[in-house]
Parts: structure tokens; sequence; C-alpha cells
């Protein structure tokens, strides 16, 4: 029996046919641009810190009360850390990554610039990169005698513009001046300050991804130090397996050193990489269950569709047994029936799938849709559709001539 012969049967179950060749459509709409979201999700879970995310630990610490000598204090605090055994190095630093809210500053390539280049971070901290374990690709390091106290800064703002430096991320410095070399270029940050660049690091993430995934990794390392109790971090570099024990160790070092001190964070960098993530954790999670869901559901209407379809054709599935049709005839029949739905349903779905995309970029900035994913989800839905419908038709290739042609 051929395809057109098929179609001819079919139109005389339009409104079954119809609700299904929908449903397909639908899924496959759907299942394609869902599947599109957990791949963006997953690849940006697993977006590059730039930092030894396995050997970091955050102690945060609050004061309580003036403080008299906060320079002092913060030196006393970083010397008492780094004799911690086990601690490769520490840093005082006013942000870390997958944290959550970051120090932004506009950058332009020119004093006379009325709108910005665009905006990076700003990282703070005597050795931070060192610290860090951020890999040097161009130039150098700042060095410790280059660093200059905020609380000078906020005294006197052109010591900044004084400063030998800054060190930029690799990606930033590609934005700001493609197929160049970055380094000795001058950067202008807020208020007409120009910084030269005096080195570059492969990666170093933003703290926040707010601005989007694409202005990730446009951070800049500044030669500024922060104090204790000024919202900055002390960052620790151990051993993996070491970074539970130094946490403890620190946290008494601190206590010890000023008892008023309140430790509002404690926390290894893979603990506060998990929490900036959680979001996109469970969005995974509930787009997965949407998919499984909608698969399902299509799975059960077509074999509920294939059940009742074979109780309703008992008689032409005797009478093509009786003129000579093979269980295989008959089972070849259902599954090109059902191919041809799912091919239908199929098209329709690849329509809406472009359609429902093109809403996602101009409402939420996801990127194009690959085509890749048409093909993969074509093959899915007809692997799905075949498996589905393998049931009933198997039950009418089993029907006996006899028996179908008495329920005439």
């Amino acid at each position: 029996m051929g395809i057109l012969t098929i179609f001819s049967t079919l139109r005389r179950h339009k409104i079954t046919a119809l609700l299904i060749v929908l449903e397909i459509a639908l899924t496959c709409a759907i299942v394609c641009n869902a599947v599109f979201l957990i791949s963006q999700r997953l690849h940006r879970m697993d977006m590059p810190g730039g930092v030894a995310e396995h050997e970091l630990v955050q102690v945060q610490v609050a004061a309580i009360g003036a403080q008299t000598d906060a320079k002092g204090r913060s030196l006393e605090d970083l010397a008492a850390l780094r004799r911690i055994p086990g601690v490769k190095s520490v840093a005082l630093v006013n942000q870390l990554p997958f944290t959550g809210s970051s120090s932004n500053s506009s950058i332009e390539l020119s004093p006379t610039q009325t709108q910005p280049t665009l905006n990076a971070t700003l990282y703070e901290g005597m050795d931070v990169l060192q610290t860090f374990g951020t890999r040097l690709v161009a130039g150098r390091y700042l060095r410790p005698d280059e660093y200059v106290w905020r609380e000078d800064i906020r005294r006197d703002p052109s010591l900044l513009s004084r400063a030998p430096g800054v060190v930029i991320t690799r990606a930033l410095g590609e934005r700001l001046w493609p197929g160049e070399s970055a380094l000795g270029k001058t950067i202008y940050l807020g208020n007409e300050i120009g910084v030269r660049v005096v080195g570059v690091v492969e990666s170093l993430i933003r703290p926040s991804l707010s601005r989007g995934d694409n202005t990730a990794q446009w951070s800049i390392v500044v030669p500024l130090r922060d104090t204790a109790g000024s919202g900055a971090s002390y960052v620790l570099r151990s051993a993996s397996d070491d970074r539970q024990r130094v946490i403890k160790a620190a946290v008494a070092v601190l206590r010890k050193l000023d008892p008023k001190r309140v430790i509002t964070e404690q926390r290894t960098l893979d603990d506060a990489r998990a929490d900036f993530f959680q979001g996109d954790r469970a969005m995974t999670g509930l787009l997965f269950g949407v998919i499984v869901a909608l698969l399902l559901v299509t799975a059960l209407g077509i074999v509920g569709l294939a059940s009742f379809w074979v109780a309703q054709r008992r008689r032409m599935i005797g009478v093509r047994r009786a003129l000579g049709a093979t269980r295989g005839n008959i089972l070849h029949y259902f599954q090109t029936e059902n191919f041809l739905l799912a091919t239908l349903g199929i098209a329709l779905g690849m329509v809406l799938a472009y359609a429902i995309n093109l809403f996602l970029m101009l409402h939420y900035e996801l990127p194009r849709l690959p085509g890749i994913y048409f093909p993969v989800g074509a093959i899915a839905l007809w692997l799905i559709g075949q498996l589905a419908v393998l049931g009933p038709a198997l039950r009418a290739a089993a029907v006996p001539p006899v028996v179908a042609t008495r329920s005439v």
C-alpha cells in the first residue's frame, strides 16, 4: 500500500491526524529551544574563571566601631595569615570571581571621549594575580612598590594617575585594540585618569555577569590596596585538600588579633562558584524536566492514537491479511503512517522553533539557534515516533485474518 493510499486513509481522520501533527510540532519547537537553552546554561556554568579555583578560600571580616589604624591592622592580618602552615599566598582584595557584585569603571581610549568605549571590572589588591593563580601571557605583574592605598586616593585622586600601569585580560585587550598588542597602550578610567597597560593575563572573570556573558572577561587589575573592614576579603591559597583547615585557622587568627571583628564570609571559591550558578543549575533541571515531560506526552499520544486506529481498522487489516498481506506489510503500514505524520509535525515544528528563537533573541538577547539542532531534533522525534507506534503496530500485525473478518 503506497503513500498516496495512506494519505487517502488519513483524510478520513483529519481531526485526529491534525492533533497528532500539532502535538509533534509543538514538541519539536519547544524541545529544540529547550535543549539549546540547556547547552547555553551548561556552557555558562563551565565558564573559566582564570584563577586556581580549587586552591582558594575567602574570609571576609567586618569591623565594629571606628578603626584608628586600618592600614596597620591590614598589614598585621596579612603577616599573620601568611604564617599559617600550608598557606602559599595571601591577598586582601576588593572582590572575587563568582561573588555576584562587582566594582566597575567606564573605559575610554581617549581623554576627550564623550561616551565610554566599554565598562570593565576593577580588581584591587597587592599580589592579587599571584594569589589567584592567574596566568600571565604578556608583560609583567604589578610590583609591590607600585601599589597605592585607597585611603590615600580618597585624599589625593591624582595619585592613581601617576600609577605605573595596570594589568588587563587578553579578551579586553582584543576588544579595545583588535589585532594589536595591548602592551604599552593607554586606557582612561573614570575622571580621565590615564594608565598604561603593563601586563596581559589569559583570563580573569568578572565577579558579576549581569552585563552579559560576552563581557565576562573584561577585567582590569589596578595598583590599589584596600584595608580590612572596608568590604574587602582576605584570599588565601593553599593545597586543595588543605582548604577547610586553612579556613578554620584563618578565622582563629583574625579573631585572635581583633575579637571585636565579625567574620561575614568564610568559604572556598568552589562553594562561591556553586552558589553563583545555582540559578543556572535550577533552570537546567527545570528545562530537562520539561523536555522529558513533552517527549513522554508525545509518545503516549502516538501510542493512544495508533491503538485507536488499530481498533478501528480491524476490518481493513483482516481484508489485507486475507488478500495475502504479511505481518511485515501491516507493521510497515503503521510505521510509514506514523513517519509521515511525524514528518509533517517536524516540518511545522522547525518553523515554530525558529520563530520562538527569534522572539528570545529580540527580548532576552539569546544567540541564534544553531542549525544543527533541527536535524538532531527531527531524528529524535522520528525515533520516538517509531518506538511509540511499534507496540500497536505489532498488535495489528498479530490479528489473524479470520478473527478480523468476523468482526464485520
